[in-house]
């Protein structure tokens, strides 16, 4: 006997994250209490992505209920889908729900759910929802409660990290690739030539004696010497942080990604590598995500769009001026990046007003990217016209938004995603250098 389809009930966490939801439950049916219209009403308006999905989800719901009562079972579009409508009452009498209190829009949308078990009692009703609470809630009234898993990484803790460690056996490989600056990728390790690795990958080459680094290109069949070189004054201390200005440095490489917990060198690398390959590009673009104290947009602090974003963006700031600190105040480079902030050069810019943009010949930085959705680091990328650069940074694992976590963030997604791409590079940093305090802050708080 087959097993019934379910009924999902998605929350207004879930909208926001993916617009597209509707297409992502198969043959099981849908719905949304109307409270979630409600709330996805605040939202309609503003250029952030959040805006943006309101929208699209209303515009859908308005093109399925012209000439049909969204009150009924409407069918969603395709036969591999199931039916949609919207719960506009809630939960009989005396009800756990009732408990909470209705005024509440968490509980109203229990009350929806309780109200559709009731009314099927035959059929599995779950909520669907990012707010981890209010799954917690349903579970606590005896609701089947889910995170929303379209759009998730599986299995983070074991995410690509862009490098590895090859040992050898013998010390001529890495002699060879030392004198002739590239070597085909079966010298450098014979299991190369039927299992290549991936494009951009990086390899720390252990031999009995000698050791080098070098980054894989299997389109031309080759390892290449990476070195150990200085960018804008900031000298990598690691073999990590030597693989992240090489990813930075090559101008074929138009998408990077470095991962990493607090102090391992991700914004400060990727400052310096972009400073040091200004000659590419014309601009250089700093941004991080806005997550605001409370919830509560920027508009409530006081003074223009500048003044509002510059206590978010001060960690820019800061790591800007230990690059323009390894230099005297009268010295050449110190002037430069001086100049570059004049002229708009080197520019910090909203998030929220990249979308509809095209970026050409730019450097674009996005620092904190781990508070992005999947979404919004497509929205991103999907700007960069011919000759610009994006260069993610962030640490999957330290979110600072209520409906992301380490596997359904955007960095994750992206890391996940896009490895092995021939346009795309990766390195995960591991070890911190901020300070000695700060290490041992690290591995003993």
């Amino acid at each position: 006997m087959s097993q019934p389809t379910k009924i999902f009930v998605l929350d207004t966490s879930v909208i926001l994250y993916d617009s597209d939801a509707l297409d992502s439950f198969q043959e099981h049916d849908l719905a949304v209490p109307i409270t979630v219209l409600e709330e996805l009403d605040n939202f309609k308006k503003g250029n952030n992505v959040l805006n943006l999905h309101a929208r699209e989800f209303i515009r859908r719901l308005d093109k399925l209920s012209e000439d049909n009562d969204l009150r009924e079972w409407l069918p969603l579009n395709g036969s591999d889908h199931g039916r949609l409508r919207v719960v506009t009452e809630g939960a009989s009498l005396e009800t756990k729900a009732e408990l909470l209190g209705s005024r509440h829009n968490d509980h109203r949308i229990l009350s929806a759910a309780l109200g559709l078990a009731q009314q099927a009692p035959d059929r599995p009703v779950i909520l669907v929802s990012k707010d981890i609470n209010l799954r917690v809630k349903a579970r606590a009234l005896g609701l089947d409660a889910e995170d929303y898993e379209t759009v998730q990484v599986r299995d983070v803790a074991h995410l690509y990290r862009g490098k590895s460690t090859l040992e050898i056996e013998s010390d001529e490989p890495i002699e060879r690739l030392y004198r002739e600056r590239q070597v085909p990728l079966e010298v450098l390790h014979p299991s190369f030539e039927s299992e290549p690795p991936l494009h951009h990958q990086y390899f720390i080459v252990r031999g009995p004696d000698k050791s080098a680094l070098a980054s894989a290109k299997p389109a031309q069949g080759i390892a290449k010497l990476v070195e150990k070189r200085p960018a804008y004054g900031i000298v990598p201390r690691n073999a990590e942080q030597t693989f992240a200005l090489d990813a930075i440095a090559d101008e074929k490489v138009p998408l990077v990604s470095l991962s990493g917990s607090a102090g391992t060198g991700k914004t400060l690398l990727a400052l310096a590598g972009a400073l040091d390959s200004r000659r590419y590009y014309r601009q250089i673009y700093l941004a991080r995500p806005v997550v605001p104290l409370s919830n509560k947009d920027i508009g409530y602090l006081p003074g223009d769009i500048e003044a509002k974003l510059s206590p978010y963006m001060q960690p820019l700031w800061d790591n800007l001026n230990v690059i323009r600190n390894q230099y005297g105040e009268t010295s050449r480079e110190y002037q430069q990046i001086a100049a570059m902030i004049e002229t708009e050069k080197l520019q910090i810019v909203p998030l929220a007003y990249i979308r509809g943009r095209s970026l050409s010949k730019v450097i674009f930085i996005v620092d904190e990217a781990q508070n992005l959705t999947p979404h919004e680091i497509k929205t991103i990328i999907t700007r960069a016209g011919e000759g610009t650069k994006v260069v993610f940074t962030g640490d999957v694992f330290q979110i600072d938004t209520p409906y992301l976590d380490a596997q359904s963030n955007g960095l994750a997604y992206l890391i996940d995603r896009m490895k092995g791409h021939p346009l795309y590079a990766h390195v995960n940093l591991e070890k911190g250098e901020r300070s000695e305090l700060a290490n041992v802050a690290s591995k003993l708080l």
